[in-house]
């Protein structure tokens, strides 16, 4: 049998979800800062988003968010996931969007927030005032934001 015909029989064989181009390791956030601030928050206010850490902290670093924001939004939404249905901790959709984990909700709403014409290129409270019109809404989330910030 030639190499050809076996390195092509092998591709074929290979699981649905391998990938031929994986993606590089991600970034260990334990030693950053803002892992443990996150961390302890979520701890403080009995947060099942607290396992989720990272998830956010990658999510903000690679669509270049704030990395308090999208905590903040699973925070008022659904206090951290403890209101969340259908993986959806962001109230995405009038609260009707379903994701398939925890973590493609992050990784969808922080798509959305950084390159969706909605969002993309407008301050926070601009994208505040977007994800939800009522005027009480963006002073909750940043509050939320400030809360995590002063976290030691």
């Amino acid at each position: 049998m030639s190499l050809t015909l076996v390195l092509f029989l092998g591709l074929v064989a290979l699981p649905a979800q391998v990938s031929l181009h994986q993606s590089p390791a991600t970034r260990d956030y334990r030693k950053d800062s803002r892992f443990q601030r996150l961390l302890t928050f979520f701890e403080n206010a009995g947060c099942p988003a607290k396992r989720l850490t990272q998830a956010f902290l990658e999510a903000a670093d690679r669509y270049k968010l704030d990395w308090r924001l999208l905590p903040s939004l699973s925070f008022v939404e659904s206090t951290g996931g403890k209101a969340a249905r259908n993986n959806n901790m962001f109230g995405w959709g009038f609260g009707k969007a379903h994701f398939p984990s925890l973590v493609a909700g992050i990784e969808t709403v922080a798509n959305r927030l950084a390159l969706s014409k909605l969002y993309r290129d407008k301050t926070l409270d601009q994208i505040l005032a977007t994800y939800n019109p009522d005027v009480t809404y963006a002073p909750k989330v940043k509050w939320v934001m400030s809360q995590i910030s002063a976290v030691e």
